[in-house]
């Protein structure tokens, strides 16, 4: 197969970079699963928007300060100079974010000076994803492939001319391309517990390592504070980070508050794992109490509906919770177009490292992070497109292949434990 401009992964990073390319090229879109299964549709809390030119300074600062500092001073302006873009493009795609009257509702999360995020109940992400992922399907020059797994970039000299990858059958094929975006999300399938989908296990990561593109901060690996105790396997469920914002707090086993609920992410996890470990307990328990019952109905629907099939009721009695591995701030190192080190090839979203987030991320960066710099990667590939030579049929190796699931698991994970070492 041949197309002009080739992205895998169907998150909101790559669904918004093809919405932002021209129409008259050829865009494939290829998905690991079914294409409802990405993070980003499962994104709960919102996606932070500079409100007015007051809030620049305020917004660049909380963003700095989660990170420790350590994030890409240029980067960080970036995402918030093209925030309002972003939100009025979304908007223009069908997204209901909540309205106070006619005009926008904020709420606050964790280590925000104050109130900034745009929110539809407590499933922004599913709200976003979904109208991206239908305009995308009622664009006739978008091809989207689902069940299809990225095993190999096509490589040549630096350059990548698209990817070999199989089919739910476990059919091999190739997909060339002039320009190939990597969408593929996170690593929480590298995880025990994570509340990412256990398909995302870090294979752009794998990839780049065989072909020495470039990382960036690959240790970087952020543990949510909150997430419901259970001991069913599968995926942890979130509790976001709009519901301490919104006024929740957490307790000990005593039934005593040991933590300010509105510091930054890493800091309130840490907190939680100490009190664990002092009570010698497995959770901790976070109470919805200060939260009017109605508010909770309306904000948090789903996550109140969630709980409540697992047993517990959110406007009467506290929930068990635990941290979880979260979000990969690392990634493939990226320019400020999210181009990588090898030429034709971008990466975008949570696999991509541009330096928005530092050693940690502020609460709803994510969802603003990835669109903004999926849309630049998109405006870039438009300046700079040209198309690559006939370069013949590709011979695919299968056995190359065989085992490459516990092959690139190993990679990724010897190459995070290795960068972590290099720290301490």
């Amino acid at each position: 197969m041949k197309t002009d401009i080739l992205i895998v992964g169907c998150g909101v990073a790559g669904l918004y970079c093809a919405l932002n390319l021209p129409k008259e090229k050829s865009i494939c879109i290829v998905t690991k699963a079914e294409a409802p299964k990405s993070d980003s549709f499962l994104a709960q809390g919102g996606i932070c928007v500079l409100r007015d030119a007051d809030d620049y300074r305020p917004f660049y600062e909380d963003t700095m300060r989660a990170g420790h500092y350590e994030n890409d001073p240029a980067s960080v302006d970036i995402m918030i100079r093209s925030s309002q873009e972003v939100i009025a493009d979304l908007v223009s795609f069908g997204v209901r974010f909540e309205k106070d009257g006619e005009a926008f509702a904020y709420t606050r999360e964790g280590a925000h000076s104050r109130p900034r995020i745009l929110f539809h109940e407590d499933e922004t992400g599913k709200e976003i994803t979904s109208h991206l992922l239908e305009a995308v399907r009622s664009r006739n020059n978008i091809t989207l492939i689902e069940h299809y797994t990225m095993v190999d970039l096509i490589v040549e000299g630096n350059g990548c001319y698209g990817i070999i990858g199989h089919d739910a059958n476990g059919t091999y094929s190739a997909i060339r391309a002039d320009d190939t975006v990597l969408a593929t999300g996170g690593i929480g399938g590298l995880f025990q517990h994570s509340t990412n989908y256990s398909h995302l296990t870090g294979d752009a990561l794998a990839l780049a390592l065989r072909y020495g593109i470039k990382l960036r901060h690959i240790d970087y690996i952020q543990i949510h504070p909150t997430t419901l105790y259970t001991d069913k396997p599968g995926r942890a469920f979130l509790i976001s980070e709009s519901v301490r914002g919104e006024g929740a707090i957490l307790l000990n086993a005593k039934g005593e508050r040991f933590v300010n609920e509105l510091l930054p992410r890493d800091v309130v996890a840490n907190a939680i794992f100490d009190e664990m470990k002092k009570e010698g307990t497995e959770h901790v328990w976070l109470s919805m109490a200060p939260i009017p019952k109605e508010e909770i109905l309306t904000h948090f629907p789903n996550i109140y509906q969630h709980c409540l099939d697992e047993g517990y009721d959110v406007t009467q009695e506290p929930i068990p919770v635990v941290p979880s591995q979260h979000y990969f701030m690392g990634g493939i190192a990226v320019d400020q177009y999210s181009k990588t080190s090898m030429q034709r090839l971008y990466a975008a979203g949570e696999t991509a490292c541009n330096g928005v987030h530092g050693r940690n991320r502020l609460a709803s960066n994510s969802l603003l992070e990835s669109l903004v710099f999926a849309k630049r990667a998109a405006r870039h590939m438009i300046e700079t497109y040209s198309k690559t030579e006939d370069r013949g049929e590709i011979v695919i190796d299968e056995e190359r292949y065989a085992n490459y699931k516990e092959d690139y698991k190993k990679a990724v994970l010897a190459a995070i434990e290795k960068e972590k070492q290099s720290h301490e």
